[in-house]
Order: C-alpha cells, then sequence, then structure tokens
C-alpha cells in the first residue's frame, strides 16, 4: 500500500527574526516544494504555508501561527510531509518512495539484479542505486536506454544493462 504522506523537506534553520524557516526540500526541487499550500509534521500536525520562496537552493517559509524566531527555532529539525492527493502527478512520473524497495529486473540477464536502495538527483540524470546481495551495489542510470519501465503495478523495475555497467 502506498503512504499517503511523503518525505518533502527539513526545517533546518531559521531565517530572519519574523519566524521564518528554512527547509531543505526533499522534493525534486525547491521549486516544486515551495509550491505547497499545506505540509505535515510526522504527527500530521497541518502546517499552513503563507509565504514561501526559493534562497540559495532552500525553501524560506512562513508557517502560519509561527511568528517569532523562538517559535521557528522550536521547529529545527522537524521533517515536512506532503500529501500525496494535493500533488498533480504527470502520467509519466512516479514518486521516489513508491519505488524503493522494488525489484530491479535486467532484460539483458534475464533475471532480477537486486532491489532499488536509493535515487541519487543529478543535473543530468538520476541514478539508481540497487542493492545486490553478496555484491557491491549496482548504479545504473536512470534514462534511456538503461530504464526501461517503472511498472508499480507489477511492483518492479525494468532495466537493461550493458556488459561491464554492473559486474
Amino acid at each position: 500500500m502506498k503512504k499517503r504522506y511523503l518525505e518533502a523537506g527539513k526545517i533546518v534553520n531559521t531565517h530572519g527574526v519574523t519566524g521564518e524557516v528554512k527547509v531543505q526540500s526533499w522534493c525534486d526541487s525547491p521549486e516544486v516544494l515551495a509550491g505547497f499550500d499545506t505540509l505535515y509534521d510526522a504527527e500530521k500536525k497541518l502546517f499552513r504555508v503563507q509565504k514561501a520562496y526559493v534562497h540559495k537552493g532552500c525553501v524560506i517559509m512562513r508557517l502560519e501561527g509561527v511568528n517569532t524566531c523562538e517559535a521557528a527555532e522550536a521547529l529545527r529539525g522537524t521533517v515536512l510531509y506532503l500529501d500525496r492527493e494535493d500533488v498533480d502527478l504527470p502520467e509519466d512520473l512516479v514518486f521516489v518512495q513508491d519505488m524503493l524497495g522494488l525489484p530491479v529486473y535486467d532484460r539483458r540477464l534475464a533475471q532480477d539484479i537486486g532491489t532499488l536502495k536509493e535515487v541519487i538527483a543529478n543535473p543530468v540524470h538520476d541514478m539508481y542505486v540497487v542493492a545486490r546481495e553478496g555484491k557491491k551495489d549496482a548504479l545504473i542510470p536512470a534514462c534511456a536506454p538503461f530504464l526501461v519501465e517503472v511498472d508499480l503495478e507489477g511492483g518492479r523495475i525494468i532495466v537493461e544493462t550493458i556488459e561491464g555497467l554492473i559486474e
């Protein structure tokens, strides 16, 4: 079952003296996180975002009810979550958290090669870290021609490696 609330970022500091917080974004980009009107903490407490903008790779947010530096400081370390029902994903995109732990099948080898452990975001294309039993983790580019399909319904990721990529 897919998780309804997905990790979106973490409050890492205060910003200014009026209660704004600095949030490290865990979304595709800080701009994505800055676009949400509502976020939640781990206990599903609602935070209404009154203002958000990107500053030096982080998101500066003014949260409703957080009006002092002390109130903002009390939130430092809080992980923020988004409700997947608030997100309109294009048909060809999926949440990374829905892929983690899925088996990775290699068409060239005609077998499962491991499970998706992590997705590393890179400027050109993401990299999939595949945990393999008894072997070093494999790094596979998450782009054509290596990535064939992410099949959430079937519960697997299909790749096609080239010789030497994962040996």
